[in-house]
C-alpha cells in the first residue's frame, strides 16, 4: 500500500497526475462533491446561523467508503481538488466525511497539471482555506434559499412546476427586456450618402458623406446640388497608428471568442476546456486573471522568436480589470507553448488552437498601420465626402491572431487608397443617397450575454455555463433563428447619365442563434420584476457577488451576510405570497362571435394557450394551445380563433382519414396510428391534403424494413445528426464509410454488431463509475455487485438490457431490506 493518498475530483485528472508521481503515491477520484445539501428539502437550519445539513448521496456512499479505507492505510492524505472555491469546498467535505486528521492531511493546489507544477505543489502544501469554503457555502445557501422560497410563490401565482434562481432570473430579465425594447422600437429614417470619385490616374475612391440626411426631400435636394459640380481634395492626412494584441483568455473571454470563432455553446466550451486541463494541456480554465507567469512569458518569447523572428516578439503584462478576480492567478494558456497539436479530437484541438494562438499573440509586437483620410468637397455644399483607408505596414501579432467581435467594428476603413494631392480636382463618378432605418440593440447571443453579465458584475467564471444551460432547460428562453422580413428603400443615384430614382429591397429583423424569451419566460420575468425588484436588480446582484468575494478574503462573516439578506427577503416572500395578484400574463383578445364569451391569450398549466370563456363557466371553457411560431404577447384575435379549427380533417389517404393537429412536440399529421411531424417552415393551418399525403408516403417509405436481424426489423431514416438505421429501438448512425443509399446486408450486420459492442462497453463503463460491476455466475446467469451487495439475476435476464436507474433501484431495495 502506498504511503501517500492523493484525492482529486475527476478520474481524468487522477490519471494525468498519476503519471508524475512515484510509486509511493496512489491517486484516486472523489467524482466531484461527495456531500451536498439534500435534494428533497432545503437542508438549511436557518435559525441556527444558516447551518447547512450536508449529506452523502446514495451514489457516493461506496466512493466515500473506498476513500476511507485508503485514507486509514495512508501515512499522508493530499487533497488536490481544483484551486477555486468549489474545489476548496470539495477538499473540506473530504476532510470532514473521511474523518481525516490535521496532522497527516495536506491541501495542495496547482493551476496546471504538469510534472513541475505537481511536484512544486507537493513541496508547498497548505491548510484548507476556510474563507474560500465559506464563500462557496454562502453562495450555495443563499441560492438554495432563493430557489426554495421563491419557487412556491411562482407555483401559486403563475403556474405549477416553475422555479426561480438568483443569477438565472437576472439573465432572463436581460433577455426579456431586450426583446421588449426591440418590439417597442420605432426606427428613425435617414439617408446615407456615398460617393465614388476618380483621381487623375482613374483609380476609384470610395467615400461617405460626413452627415446623414434627414428625409427624402433633403436627399433629393442634395443630389441635385452635386450635379455639374467640380470636386476637390480639401484635406489629406496620413498618420501612423498601432494596434496592440488582446490579453490572454479569462474564462469569460474564452467563452465569448469560442462562441464567435468556433460557434461553440458556452457549456461545450467549458466541457472541452476541462478535458484539456485534466489532460495537462492548458492551465486552469476558471479564472478572471489575465496575468502570465514569468516562466510562461519566457517560454512564449522563445517560441515567438523561433517561429516568427525577434522583431515579432514583445514581452508584455496585462492588468486584471475584474473587481472580483478569483483564486486562479494566471490567464488560460497552454502548459507548453512548444506544443501546437497535443490532441487528436477535432473539437478539443480547435479550442486548444484558439487558446494557444491568443496566449502567444499577447506576447507579440504591435501591428503597425498607416491610416489615410481624404476629405473631398465642392463649392456651395457645406458637407464633405470622406474616404478612409488603412494599410498594414508591419503585421506583428496579426500574423497569428485577430480577435472577433459580435458587431462589425471595422468602421468605414478600406484598404490602400489611391494617391491624391491636396487641392487636386477629381472626377465624380456617382453619388448615391440610400434610405436607412436605425436599428435597435441586437438580441443577445451566448457570447454577448456572458459579456453583459461580466460587465454588470453578475456571476463568476464558474457560473456562466450553468446559468445559460439552466434558463434554457427551464424553457424561460430559447436559442433560435428568426427569418428576416423585407422592406423597400428609396434610392437616388447621380451618374453621368443624370439622376435616377429607384427602389431597393432590404432584409431586416433576422437573427441567427440568438436568445428569445418564451411566453412563460416573459410572464415569470414580469411577475418577479414587479414583486421582487430587489432580487432582480442588477446592482443588488452584483453587490451580492462582491460580498461573496469579501467572505473569500476573510473580511466579513458569511452567516452575518446571510442574516442581513434573509431578514429583508423572507418577509417579502410572505407578503407576495399572501397579497400579490396572480401574474398578468393574460390578454383579452375579443369576444367569440358564436357564444359571446371573452377570448383570452394566457398561460395555462401546459403553457401558452387561448381560452374561450371564464374559469368558473359551466360548461367549462374551451382551450387551444398556441403554435410555437406564435407568441402570447402579439397573437391576434383571428389567429387565435383559427386554432379552434383544429384538428382539421383533410380527407382520406388509402381509405384512412387524415387529420392535422398540434401536439406537445408541435404540428403533426395523424394517419392510422402514426404521428408525422409537419416541417417547422410549413403552416398547420394551411397544409393541403396533397402535401399531407406526401408526408405520409415519405414516412411509410422511411419506416419500411430494409432487413431482418435476429428476428427484428431494420429500418432507415435521416435525423438531425445525419442518416441512421434503427434496430431493436436503437438508432445507429451511418457514417461516411458506408454508402447510405446502397447499404448491403453485410454493412447492416456490421453496423448493428459494432453498435451492440459499443453500447455494452458504455453501459459497463457507466456502471463502473458508480462502483457497480457484472460477474458471470453458473448456468448462464449473471450477478450485479456493488460493495457488499449482490443481486442474482435469473437466466432470462441480460444485465446489459437493464438501465442504470433500474439497477440503482434494485440495489436501493436490497440496501433498505438489509437495513
Amino acid at each position: 500500500m502506498s504511503k501517500n493518498l492523493v484525492i482529486v475530483e475527476s478520474p481524468a485528472k487522477a490519471k494525468t497526475i498519476e503519471k508524475y508521481l512515484g510509486q509511493d503515491f496512489t491517486v484516486h477520484s472523489s467524482f466531484g462533491h461527495i456531500a451536498d445539501l439534500p435534494k428533497k428539502d432545503m437542508g438549511i437550519d436557518i435559525k441556527n446561523n444558516f447551518e447547512p445539513k450536508y449529506e452523502v448521496s446514495l451514489d457516493k456512499k461506496d466512493v466515500v467508503k473506498k476513500l476511507k479505507e485508503l485514507a486509514k492505510k495512508a501515512e499522508t492524505v493530499w487533497l488536490a481538488s481544483d484551486e477555486d472555491r468549489e474545489g476548496e469546498a470539495i477538499a473540506w467535505h473530504l476532510y470532514n466525511q473521511l474523518n481525516l486528521k490535521k496532522e497527516n492531511t495536506k491541501r495542495i493546489v496547482f493551476h496546471e497539471i504538469t510534472k513541475n507544477a505537481i511536484l512544486k505543489a507537493i513541496e508547498n502544501p497548505r491548510e484548507i482555506d476556510i474563507n474560500l469554503v465559506n464563500a462557496q457555502q454562502a453562495r450555495r445557501v443563499l441560492d438554495r434559499i432563493v430557489g426554495f422560497e421563491m419557487s412556491p410563490v411562482l407555483w401559486k401565482k403563475v403556474k405549477p412546476g416553475l422555479s426561480a434562481g438568483r443569477v438565472q432570473s437576472v439573465a432572463v430579465r436581460l433577455i426579456a427586456e431586450r426583446e421588449k425594447e426591440i418590439s417597442n422600437y420605432k426606427p428613425e429614417i435617414s439617408y446615407r450618402v456615398t460617393g465614388i470619385f476618380e483621381n487623375s490616374e482613374k483609380k476609384p475612391i470610395k467615400t461617405i458623406l460626413n452627415k446623414e440626411l434627414s428625409d427624402l426631400k433633403t436627399a433629393k435636394s442634395f443630389i441635385e446640388k452635386c450635379q455639374n459640380q467640380t470636386f476637390t481634395v480639401d484635406a489629406l492626412e496620413v498618420k501612423p497608428a498601432k494596434r496592440a494584441p488582446s490579453a490572454p483568455f479569462t474564462t469569460s473571454t474564452l467563452q465569448q471568442e469560442a462562441a464567435r470563432k468556433l460557434g461553440m455553446a458556452v457549456s461545450r466550451t467549458m466541457r472541452l476546456a476541462q478535458q484539456l486541463y485534466e489532460a495537462g494541456h492548458i492551465t486552469y480554465m476558471r479564472t478572471d486573471s489575465v496575468n502570465l507567469s514569468q516562466e510562461a512569458l519566457h517560454a512564449a518569447k522563445e517560441v515567438v522568436s523561433k517561429n516568427y523572428g525577434e522583431k515579432y516578439s514583445k514581452t508584455r503584462t496585462f492588468q486584471t480589470k475584474s473587481k472580483g478576480a478569483q483564486e486562479a492567478h494566471e490567464a488560460i494558456r497552454p502548459t507548453n507553448f512548444n506544443v501546437q497539436n497535443p490532441v487528436t479530437d477535432a473539437s478539443q484541438n480547435s479550442l486548444y488552437q484558439l487558446i494557444w494562438k491568443r496566449a502567444l499573440a499577447s506576447q507579440m509586437a504591435d501591428a503597425e498601420l498607416e491610416k489615410t483620410t481624404i476629405d473631398i468637397s465642392t463649392q456651395n455644399i457645406q458637407e464633405k465626402f470622406v474616404a478612409r483607408g488603412e494599410v498594414i505596414i508591419f503585421d506583428g501579432f496579426l500574423k497569428l491572431y485577430q480577435e472577433s467581435y459580435d458587431d462589425d467594428e471595422s468602421g468605414e476603413d478600406s484598404g490602400l487608397l489611391p494617391k491624391v494631392t491636396k487641392g487636386e480636382n477629381i472626377k465624380n463618378i456617382s453619388v448615391t443617397a440610400l434610405q436607412k432605418y436605425s436599428k435597435p440593440l441586437a438580441r443577445y447571443s451566448e457570447a454577448s450575454l456572458v459579456k453583459k453579465l461580466e460587465e454588470l458584475g453578475i456571476g463568476r467564471p464558474s457560473t456562466y455555463a450553468p446559468t445559460l444551460s439552466t434558463i434554457q432547460a427551464r424553457e424561460y428562453v430559447v436559442i433560435k433563428d428568426k427569418d428576416p422580413e423585407v422592406r423597400n428603400l428609396n434610392k437616388i443615384t447621380l451618374t453621368s447619365s443624370g439622376i435616377k430614382e429607384s427602389i431597393e429591397n432590404e432584409n431586416f429583423g433576422g437573427d441567427k442563434k440568438k436568445f428569445f424569451p418564451t411566453d412563460i419566460g416573459v410572464v415569470v420575468n414580469d411577475f418577479l420584476t414587479e414583486n421582487f425588484s430587489t432580487i432582480l436588480d442588477f446592482s443588488f446582484t452584483a453587490k451580492v457577488e462582491q460580498e461573496f468575494d469579501e467572505i473569500a478574503e476573510g473580511k466579513i462573516v458569511w452567516s452575518k451576510m446571510l442574516h442581513k439578506f434573509y431578514d429583508e427577503f423572507h418577509p417579502k416572500i410572505i407578503d407576495v405570497s399572501e397579497n400579490a395578484d396572480r401574474a398578468k400574463g393574460e390578454r383579452l383578445l375579443g369576444k367569440d362571435p358564436k357564444t359571446g364569451k371573452n377570448v383570452y391569450a394566457k398561460i395555462g398549466r401546459f403553457g401558452a394557450m387561448i381560452q374561450i370563456g371564464e374559469n368558473d363557466d359551466d360548461p367549462r371553457p374551451q382551450y387551444a394551445s398556441i403554435l410555437k411560431t406564435q407568441q402570447l404577447s402579439n397573437i391576434t384575435f383571428d389567429e387565435a380563433m383559427e386554432l379552434f379549427n383544429l384538428p382539421r380533417i383533410l380527407g382520406n389517404y388509402n381509405n384512412n382519414e387524415i387529420q392535422v393537429n398540434i401536439g406537445r412536440f408541435g404540428p403533426y399529421v395523424k394517419y392510422e396510428d402514426k404521428f408525422i411531424s409537419i416541417p417547422k417552415e410549413e403552416d398547420v393551418m394551411s397544409i393541403t391534403l396533397e402535401r399531407a399525403s406526401e408526408l405520409i408516403q415519405e414516412k411509410l417509405t422511411a419506416d419500411a424494413p430494409i432487413f431482418m436481424y435476429d428476428g427484428m426489423e431494420v429500418t432507415k431514416g435521416k435525423g438531425r445528426f445525419g442518416p441512421f438505421i434503427k434496430w431493436n429501438s436503437m438508432f445507429i448512425n451511418v457514417n461516411k464509410k458506408y454508402d447510405y443509399d446502397k447499404l448491403t446486408d453485410s454493412d447492416i450486420k456490421e453496423l448493428i454488431v459494432d453498435k451492440i459492442k459499443k453500447e455494452s462497453e458504455r453501459i459497463v463503463q457507466n456502471w463502473e463509475k458508480e462502483g457497480i460491476r457484472i460477474e458471470k455466475a453458473r448456468w448462464g446467469r449473471h450477478n450485479i455487485i456493488k460493495g457488499k451487495f449482490k443481486i442474482e439475476l435469473s437466466k432470462e435476464v441480460d444485465p446489459l438490457e437493464l438501465t442504470l436507474i433500474q439497477v440503482q433501484a434494485m440495489l436501493d431495495a436490497k440496501y433498505k431490506k438489509k437495513k
